[in-house]
Parts: C-alpha cells; sequence; structure tokens
C-alpha cells in the first residue's frame, strides 16, 4: 500500500498581486499563475505582505515515492475516501508526487480514515 509522510508544518492558501517577495528556494512553496490569478501555497511563515486573500489553517501530507505518470487514479482514491468522510482536500501535483492539504481541523480525522484503508503514514 502507498505511504504517506506528514508534512510538519501549517499552510496558508494564497492569492498574492505577484511573486517579488516570495523565495521560490524555501521549501514548500507552491505557485500557479493563470489569466486570473496568481496562487501561492506556503508555510504561514512565508506568506508574503503583497497578498490579495489568504486562508490559513491547512495541514499536509505527501505520497512518498516518485509516481510514475503511467499509474493511475492516486489521488482519485485518497480524496474520495476523504469526500465519504466529509473532508475537504486542496491537492498539489510536483513532477515526482502528490500533496494533499486539509484543513486542520480535519487533519487527524483524515489520516485516520487513510490508516483504516490500509495506508502507512509516517
Amino acid at each position: 500500500m502507498m505511504q504517506l509522510k506528514v508534512i510538519d508544518n501549517e499552510f496558508s492558501v494564497c492569492k498574492v498581486k505577484d511573486y517579488s517577495e516570495i523565495n521560490l528556494n524555501q521549501e514548500y512553496v507552491f505557485t500557479g499563475s493563470t489569466d486570473e490569478e496568481k496562487s501561492l501555497v506556503c508555510p504561514i511563515s512565508l506568506v508574503p505582505n503583497d497578498t490579495i486573500e489568504r486562508e490559513d489553517g491547512w495541514r499536509a501530507f505527501r505520497i512518498e515515492g516518485v509516481l510514475d505518470f503511467s499509474l493511475i487514479g492516486i489521488l482519485s482514491k485518497i480524496s474520495s475516501l476523504l469526500a465519504a468522510n466529509k473532508i475537504g482536500i486542496f491537492a498539489i501535483s510536483t513532477f515526482n508526487t502528490d500533496y494533499i492539504l486539509t484543513k486542520k481541523e480535519n487533519f487527524d480525522k483524515a489520516i485516520d480514515v487513510l490508516k483504516a484503508e490500509g495506508y502507512l503514514v509516517k
């Protein structure tokens, strides 16, 4: 079964004016830029001053190991299990793996649900 690693940080999901105040070399800094917005997910301690909107209070875990692009349904299975238990997620994918964030008040329940389904949590 999949191994999950808890990330020991509290995160903020933000909309920012630009990325000029962000050190992209910090750990756990995720950006997304579209024609409508510039988004940032980062530890609360790294939230920049030019933040337009923010929602604090997210915790995260990642799927351990490098996920091959041919693997199908990993994120879908986790999100379905959590949705069935009324736990919303914010998912971030990198080249190697996926990160799943839940609100901190739901985090322990999310981990318990996934452990009960056979996921190994470190």
